[in-house]
């Protein structure tokens, strides 16, 4: 049981996803928290085991989001993969632009100091 259960989504976090959804006076069970809790993990599992097997054909070992978009779309959630895929190309370009801002501030830095020292 405590194997099966480190498997699952925290319930809270199962929780507070479902009450974002509803109505601000909507209550929501107990039992309906845990029944979501095991459909939305046995949902990843499910997505992530056919990601997995691709990776292991390819001779590959990391899972990377491009393999759970083709996952979601061989197993026939194409609306899932194709909004997945969007939100993937979006946080790739948050990261790049991140990415950038950090080198150019340490790049900006760099050059401070270089200043400094020929005074």
């Amino acid at each position: 049981m405590s194997d099966e259960h480190e498997k699952m989504l925290p319930i809270a976090n199962v929780g507070r996803m479902m009450k974002k959804i509803l109505p601000p006076s909507a209550k929501i069970s107990r039992e309906a928290k845990e029944r979501m809790q095991q459909c939305a993990s046995e949902f990843i599992c499910f997505v992530t085991g056919e990601a997995s097997d691709r990776c292991h054909k390819e001779n590959r070992k990391t899972v990377n989001g491009d393999d759970i978009c083709w996952a979601l779309r061989s197993l026939g959630f194409d609306n899932y993969s194709e909004a997945m895929l969007r939100y993937l190309q979006n946080f790739r370009g948050f990261e790049r632009e991140n990415a950038n801002q950090s080198n150019n501030c340490k790049a900006y830095k760099g050059e401070e100091k270089d200043e400094e020292s020929n005074i």
